[in-house]
Order: C-alpha cells, then sequence, then structure tokens
C-alpha cells in the first residue's frame, strides 16, 4: 500500500522525452494554433469503403492521455476504409506543453475545447469539409459534449467513450474515492500534485484497466501519461454543463436512416471502476429522455423506438431513444488499451456503418 506513496512517476517540469514511437500506417502533424503546435496523428483509409462516403473517425484522449492512446484504434479502423484521426491537447502527447503552474492553474475546459475544435477544423478541411465522427474518451468525452452544447461544430455520429458525464461527474470522483481510500493522503503527501491519484502502476492499474492486462502493459502506459494535468478541466465538469438537446441537435442526420440508426454511442468497459454501469446508464437516460423531448416537439424529425436489447458480444447492448449503448467484457476504464480493445472497436465499427 505504501509503495503508492512515491514521487518517481511525478513531474513539475516538462521531462525531454523522444516523440511518441508510430505504429505501422500513422503519420504525425502539428497544426498551428494561436497558443501553440498542436500534434494530430493521422492513419489514411487502407482500402476503398463499402460506404460511398466515409465519414472521418476523429478521436479525443482523456485526462493524462494523449493521440498515442489510440493507435489500435487508428489501425483498426484505417485498415477497414474509414480515414483517421487523433489529437493530442495542450499539454499532453507531443503537443506543446505549457509549465506546470500554467497547466494546472491556468488552463480550462475551454482552452482545451479550442485544441479540440482546431483539429476538428483542420481534419474536416483536409477531408473536403465532410462531417466527422466524433469519439472521445473520458474527460475528453465530458469535452465533446462541452463543445457540441456550445454548438462549435456539427458532427455525423458522436462516441462517449467511458465518458465524464454532461451532468457533471460527482458520482464518478466518489467512485474514484471508494476505489482509493487513500486518495486525499496521497494528494497531501505529493503536495496537491494533479497526477497524484496515478501516480504508480498500481494505481493505473486499479483505476484504469482489468486485472488481466500485463504488468508490463500497464507500466508502458504509466511512461506515457502527461507530465501533469489541468485541475480546472474536471472541476468545469463536476456539475451540470451540458443542455442534451443542444447535443443532440448538433449531430446532423436524424431521420436519415431507414433502418432507424441511432447516432449517439455510448461505449463503456464492462470492468470500469469510475464510468461504472450506474453512471454510463444515468447517461445514456440523459440523452434519450432529451430525444425523446426533441421528438415529441418536432425539434428532430425521426422516430423514437423504445429501449430494447440488441445482440452483442457480453450480451448487454441496448439501443433506444437515439441512443445505443454498448459494453466492452472485461474491459476497464481505458478499454481502447485494455486486453478486449479489439471487441470495443468492433462494436464502434456496427455503429458508424449504420449512421
Amino acid at each position: 500500500m505504501f509503495d503508492t506513496f512515491t514521487f518517481k512517476w511525478l513531474f513539475w517540469r516538462t521531462p525531454k522525452r523522444a516523440l511518441h514511437a508510430l505504429p505501422a500506417g500513422v503519420e504525425r502533424f502539428f497544426i498551428d494554433t494561436p497558443s501553440g503546435k498542436i500534434e494530430v496523428l493521422f492513419a489514411a483509409a487502407a482500402s476503398p469503403s463499402s460506404k460511398s462516403s466515409s465519414p472521418p473517425l476523429i478521436f479525443v484522449h482523456g485526462g493524462m492521455g494523449g493521440a498515442w492512446v489510440w493507435h489500435e484504434y487508428l489501425q483498426y479502423f484505417s485498415a477497414r476504409g474509414i480515414p483517421c484521426y487523433a489529437v493530442s491537447m495542450r499539454g499532453h502527447g507531443d503537443s506543446w506543453c505549457p509549465s506546470f503552474l500554467r497547466m494546472v492553474y491556468g488552463t480550462t475546459k475551454s482552452m482545451l475545447a479550442d485544441d479540440v475544435v482546431a483539429a476538428i477544423r483542420w481534419a474536416q478541411a483536409r477531408e473536403g469539409g465532410e462531417d466527422v465522427v466524433l469519439v472521445a474518451h473520458s474527460s475528453g468525452g465530458g469535452l465533446a459534449q462541452y463543445i457540441l452544447s456550445d454548438r462549435r461544430v456539427r458532427v455525423k455520429g458522436l462516441v462517449l467513450a467511458a465518458a465524464v458525464p454532461g451532468y457533471g461527474s460527482f458520482g464518478v470522483y466518489m467512485n474514484w474515492f471508494r476505489l482509493d481510500p487513500w486518495f486525499s493522503f496521497r494528494m497531501i503527501f505529493h503536495g496537491w500534485h494533479p497526477n497524484s491519484p496515478l501516480s504508480h502502476p498500481v494505481l493505473v492499474r486499479r483505476v484504469f484497466f482489468s486485472d488481466e492486462l500485463a504488468d508490463g502493459d500497464v507500466e508502458k502506459f504509466q511512461q506515457k501519461v502527461s507530465p501533469f494535468e489541468s485541475f480546472l478541466w474536471p472541476l468545469g465538469m463536476s456539475s451540470p454543463f451540458v443542455r442534451p438537446q443542444t447535443v443532440l441537435q448538433q449531430i446532423a442526420g436524424w431521420g436519415s436512416v431507414a433502418t432507424k440508426g441511432q447516432r449517439l454511442l455510448i461505449l463503456r468497459g464492462e470492468d470500469d471502476k469510475i464510468m461504472d454501469r450506474v453512471q454510463m446508464e444515468k447517461l445514456a437516460a440523459f440523452y434519450r429522455n432529451a430525444f425523446t423531448g426533441l421528438v415529441a416537439d418536432k425539434k428532430v424529425e425521426s422516430e423514437d423506438e423504445d429501449v430494447h436489447a440488441i445482440p452483442g458480444e457480453g450480451g448487454q447492448d441496448s439501443v433506444g431513444h437515439g441512443v445505443r449503448v454498448s459494453v466492452v467484457p472485461k474491459a476497464g476504464h481505458h478499454l481502447q488499451n485494455d486486453v478486449t480493445w479489439e471487441v470495443g472497436a468492433r462494436k464502434l465499427l456496427e455503429f458508424y456503418e449504420q449512421l
């Protein structure tokens, strides 16, 4: 237990690191923003898609992550004829990094949202103005909802992967505190360093992964996390921060699919201990209720079907009221990096193909 009270994995200055290695078929670009250069990874469609038009996927990481958390998904979807992009927000991945104080105490969710919007618009320009399918994880999922609620972009589909719920993250952090009884004591010991809750591979496994992921893979993940994180990002999402009706109205194409397709996917890991079943079912209800209201008020032209089960590995998937919920068996919070990541990729692909 006290092994986790260590400073080995904590930094107060940006460590000098080589650029993250890229897997085959993935390119790195740096795009200019008013604040600095941010990293965008790109994987071109490897073969023609069965769809006449393949909207690009844009992946957004969560706290302490980076575009690198999407390496496997970039390769998986590009191999199936879908162009893919992944952004690293400032202070993450290989993007420009503010100083410790500026990042921790002066970087808001709005600033990070600026980076995501810049990447989306850059990718759209490369793709001839094509609307994107936005896939966002954890706190990045919170940002995706915030960006749509602020009407800054429109998308063709939205995937919230173990996302911070738009109704507020209080329940998520209560789960975290219960999971780690020494959370507050460790934060004090570490001088309120924002990475304290994930300052040891034991903690990273406990919060992010299933027990089945190899220790070596957990440590490799630990070595890649951002040196420090913004406090204002999660604090800005602790209470309700989006209007679900506006989020849904910023998704294009409702009612255009004869198969009653959904345009919002909530993807969660079966073994996720912080964005658990209770939180993600509540998130689904948050948007399903909003969708029903929009259809009733004729603000969205679509059929409002009741919730019902659909086939899927693990037997826990459902659709209804415009929202699909898919569960990745044996996956923790970082479902895209856990042992069953490919199951989640297949479920995302099924959602994509029905858009």
